[in-house]
């Protein structure tokens, strides 16, 4: 398995490839095509992670989970070559996103918040990832990428902790109780709103009962019915 190291650093090279193809593919003033982003929020123990692992395979796309997301917030030299990666006009779009995210309510927002919204804006703009966790969701908005939330009923997502985790149900259902509530708390704390409000997802799937090949398929369809919708809009 790779380091978190490797993986950034593999997917900045790629970026910055992907950059310079396009600079030399692109006749000025025309419009390039960048692949979606998809972020998967999930219910811990309802199998989100790997829905996510296996769409990003299905996609070909980079998978960037949580500490990953964390270890490029905490590195400048990280965070400079994301945006350093990005088209001029793009960069200054993003400022303006920040400078507006980040009035009124936002003004305390702790430096890692400001770095992560610049990372999430950063990375969606490049395109082809999914991204875990993270309210990757909130800082987008509707309007930018397709957002998916896994949920689960609590036997369920206690057995697949017992299952896949090695732990005992006591410990499962611990586990579950901490996570719910440290990941509702921080999209509370820094975006006021329910981490589980449908309205801000486009697909919410409750894995109970559904097999993860299942739910792939499902999430591929609406990601490829969101993206014409998008276009025709264009």
């Amino acid at each position: 398995m790779r380091s978190i190291e490797e993986i950034i650093n593999r997917q900045l090279n790629r970026w910055e490839m992907e950059k310079n193809q396009r600079q030399d593919e692109t006749a000025p003033g025309e419009l390039t095509s960048i692949k979606s982003i998809v972020t998967v929020s999930r219910q811990r123990g309802s199998r989100g992670a790997y829905l996510a692992e296996r769409l990003a395979e299905h996609l070909d796309y980079q998978l960037l989970h949580r500490e990953v997301i964390d270890e490029i917030c905490k590195s400048s030299g990280y965070r400079r070559r994301i945006i350093e990666s990005l088209d001029a006009r793009v960069r200054s779009k993003i400022e303006l996103w920040f400078e507006a995210f980040f009035k009124g309510l936002y003004v305390d927002a702790s430096d890692y918040f400001r770095h992560l919204y610049k990372v999430i804006m950063s990375v969606s703009e490049h395109g082809g990832i999914v991204v875990v966790g993270r309210a990757a969701a909130f800082i987008l908005g509707r309007e930018q990428g397709f957002h998916i939330r896994t949920v689960a009923s609590l036997p369920k997502r206690v057995d697949n902790l017992v299952r896949f985790q090695g732990i005992t149900t006591d410990e499962a259902e611990r586990e579950i109780i901490e996570s719910d509530n440290e990941r509702a708390a921080f999209v509370s704390n820094n975006f006021r709103h329910n981490i589980d409000d449908p309205g801000v997802y486009d697909m919410i799937i409750n894995m109970s009962y559904i097999d993860v090949d299942d739910a792939v398929k499902m999430a591929v369809t609406g990601i490829r019915a969101k993206s014409l919708i998008v276009h025709q809009v264009l």
